[in-house]
């Protein structure tokens, strides 16, 4: 299993330095045994839901720190719906300026109901999709309603929340372009593969024909990359912790929905895989395979280099599926010096500890980077999916004394937001229409075509492969 990072597990141990700070801590409110917050080292590690909900409302004079915005937004859906949080979100905002009102201070409301615009504006911002639920929408057109009803002279708090809702629409009608996305992203053709001793002729275009350049192929694989990891919100990556967890087999289709810019990003992983796998076991000539096995390799050493490496290990993974892997007599003629060399980056002994190690690397360049081009991080999506989960797993959303253990969302939050940086870098490679398409459209060859045209390529060398083979011709002859 993947193990908690150094950071977390330096944060989680057991400290005397941990000191309870009564009320609000810096923001000052009044002592309560419900809403107090635990902080270690100026950290705050723990508190009750109310008490945390109270830190992220502003008051006149505080306003909260927007890492724990965004941290807090982010990890309490796993604890409530963003429509309930809102609402209670809403009801303090009420009850503090019920406050005000009656102390008829109105530069004080002023201010506050600016604080609250902003507040709410970072969320529409970081999180626009919470509010394509119509609970939440009229939530927040609820509390904007209530905020400007003490800016009937200047209407600055009324310009800022238009502001705000345009930029939301804004956001939501791109959201309503995720089905033409979807197109895109569908699955390519499965190709049933050959039917016995009838293999494609010579002159089928392959992706030799197409790219034969494996550091531009490794760059349009990285556009691809690129493109579907842009589609991906930080709420999905929560949602598939909640996914993963949930023992309901019944999930609603909403449920569904929220991740399903992962499960395409997942599936486009193996869709890579498979079409590595087809590009080398459909050529006829052993010749024509060692090279093209020698170009993968090549291609896949170019990613590392770049900094992606989930085509990478894609690549890695096609060429390791056993219909390929079982052609010795081609092997036997590939220089596999440069393939060993990226096995070894890819070993999943210690962790993936090799691995990790390069992904530290590239993520330092990137922090230090000068171009886009350095700015690359792509990491293997399913490994960065265990991590989260793992961390979800082994840590409680609740300590023994009620509280809410928001350390561990913290470390969460940190990960899935460096990883949300890596996804907004802007590719700066030239884009080639024609190899992507060849990439995304290619027709790839189902498990049992895969080992047909393996053993018509390479006979079985043993009674288990011969057992395989019989089987796989008797059941395509019957089918025919």
């Amino acid at each position: 299993m993947p193990q908690t990072s150094v950071v977390f597990s330096t944060i989680l141990r057991p400290s005397c330095s941990a000191q309870v700070q009564p009320g609000m801590g810096e923001r000052g409110g009044g002592a309560s045994s419900s809403g107090d917050l635990i902080f270690q080292d100026g950290r705050l590690i723990s508190g009750s839901l109310e008490a945390l909900m109270e830190h992220l409302v502003p008051t006149v004079d505080y306003y909260p720190d927007r890492t724990y915005i965004f941290t807090f937004l982010l990890s309490s859906r796993v604890l409530m719906p963003p429509h309930d949080l809102l609402a209670r979100v809403g009801h303090i905002c009420l009850e503090q300026r019920q406050q005000l009102e009656a102390g008829s201070d109105k530069a004080k409301l002023k201010s506050f109901s600016a604080k609250i615009v902003q507040l709410l504006k970072e969320w529409t911002e970081a999180f626009p999709y919470d509010f394509q639920d119509e609970k939440t929408m009229a939530e927040l057109k609820a509390i904007t309603h209530r905020v400007t009803q003490c800016d009937e002279e200047s209407g600055t708090v009324k310009k800022a929340i238009g502001q705000m809702m345009q930029g939301l629409l804004l956001s939501l009608a791109a959201r309503g372009q995720l089905q033409e996305l979807r197109e895109k992203l569908r699955l390519p053709a499965v190709d049933k593969g050959p039917v016995l001793k009838a293999k494609p002729p010579a002159t089928q275009k392959d992706i030799l024909g197409v790219c034969c350049d494996a550091l531009v192929l490794a760059q349009q694989l990285t556009h691809i990359e690129l493109e579907r990891l842009s589609s991906i919100q930080p709420e999905d990556l929560m949602q598939i912790i909640s996914h993963m967890d949930s023992r309901d087999k019944h999930r609603c289709r909403g449920d569904l929905t929220k991740t399903y810019s992962l499960e395409a990003y997942d599936n486009w992983f193996n869709c890579l895989s498979m079409l590595v796998a087809t590009e080398v076991c459909r050529v006829v000539k052993k010749k024509h395979r060692t090279r093209m096995l020698e170009f993968f390799i090549d291609v896949a050493r170019e990613c590392f280099n770049i900094g992606n490496f989930n085509s990478m290990m894609a690549i890695i993974s096609g060429m390791n599926l056993s219909p390929v892997a079982r052609l010795k007599k081609t092997w036997s003629k590939v220089k596999t010096a440069k393939f060993d060399v990226l096995e070894h980056h890819m070993d999943p002994s210690s962790n993936f500890c090799n691995y990790r190690t390069a992904l530290q690397g590239a993520t330092q360049r990137s922090q230090t980077a000068n171009s886009s081009r350095e700015k690359i991080v792509i990491p293997v999506f399913n490994l960065f999916i265990k991590d989260i989960y793992f961390l979800h797993k082994i840590h409680t959303n609740h300590l023994p004394n009620g509280h809410i253990n928001f350390k561990k969302f913290w470390e969460i939050s940190r990960q899935i937001h460096e990883f949300m940086t890596w996804t907004h870098v802007e590719c700066p490679f030239e884009k080639d229409k024609k190899i992507q398409s060849y990439l995304l459209t290619a027709p790839i060859y189902s498990e049992e075509a895969l080992f047909i045209a393996s053993f018509e390529s390479e006979g079985p060398e043993n009674h288990m492969e011969k057992d395989n083979w019989k089987t796989l011709r008797t059941t395509v002859l019957n089918r025919a």
